[in-house]
Parts: C-alpha cells; structure tokens; sequence
C-alpha cells in the first residue's frame, strides 16, 4: 500500500457506534463508510493478521462478536483501534480507511470465502 499522498481523501467525520458495532467514517470527497468491528479486526494492517509478507497473513475466525473499545488518532494520517478482543497493534492510515470503505463489499466476500476455505464458519451472536 502506498503512502498518504497530499491529493488523498481525508475523513472529516469518524464515529462509532458501539451498540451496532459499526465505524462511521465520512470523507472530503463525499465517500462514506459504515464499517463493521469485524470487518475492521480481521483486516487489520497488524504484522499479527498480515504476517511479514504476501502469503503470510494468518486467517482471523470467531471475531463476530467484536467492538472497538477505542479510537486513538495517530498525527495527522491514521488511527489507533482498541478491540474488546484486546488486539490493538494496527495504524489504519486515512488511505486505508478509504480503501476499506469503498472496498467492503468485495472485502467481505473475500473474508467469507477464506473462511469457507479454511473450514471455518462465523457462528451466530448469542
């Protein structure tokens, strides 16, 4: 992934919702995303899901049930995200969040067929 680049879209707006388990973010460009705390933890760009390098990234599997307990800007080209899982290692920079947030739907499938692959399933919420 490339570096933050002056022409970049930046977020004017991020908020969570913990009840729904979504991050809002709104960008400058008019793009918004309703990201999942799922969806967000098994993407995290942490060496601990992404490994240190391609072919390396280790499958994340029973995060259904997963919130952000906070949300810790990073200067000004990321943030820091603390899970109730305790995984908080990742810096999600502005272009990351952007790609996540135009890129959900194909990321989703992506993680569901990985699953499907690995055998695994998500298990409903209690």
């Amino acid at each position: 992934m490339s570096g933050l680049h002056p022409s970049s879209p930046r977020p004017t707006e991020i908020r969570l919702h913990q009840a729904s388990r979504l991050l809002e973010i709104k960008f400058d460009d008019g793009i918004r995303g309703m990201l999942s705390c799922e969806l967000l933890r098994v993407y995290s760009p942490s060496a601990e899901v992404r490994g240190h390098g391609h072919g390396q990234e280790v499958l994340q599997v029973g995060k259904q049930d997963v919130n952000i307990s906070a949300v810790e800007p990073v200067g000004n080209y990321a943030i820091k995200l603390t899970f109730s899982d305790g995984h908080d290692t990742g810096l999600y920079s502005w272009d990351y969040l952007y790609e996540l947030s135009v890129e959900t739907d194909t990321l989703w499938q992506t993680y569901l067929d990985k699953l499907a692959a690995a055998g695994q399933q998500r298990k409903g919420s209690a």
